[in-house]
């Protein structure tokens, strides 16, 4: 079993959605990803503001989004 992708700021254990809204906000071919606190930092918006990105993702379809 593979290890779980780690955020590259902090070094916890992220999500499927964190990777996936990594790529869709940051770069399709990222290779590290972000956590959604460290994500919101970068940003300079609310962990909130990147929580709402990922469900409106998910509502449109994007196959980022999509569990295997």
């Amino acid at each position: 079993m593979m290890d779980r992708e780690r955020c590259c700021a902090c070094g916890r254990p992220l999500t499927a959605d964190e990777v996936a809204v990594t790529k869709k906000l940051v770069n399709r071919g990222a290779r590290e990803f972000l956590c959604v606190p460290c994500l919101a930092a970068r940003f300079e918006v609310t962990e909130a503001c990147i929580t709402e990105r990922i469900a409106h993702f998910k509502a449109m379809g994007c196959m980022l989004f999509q569990k295997d």
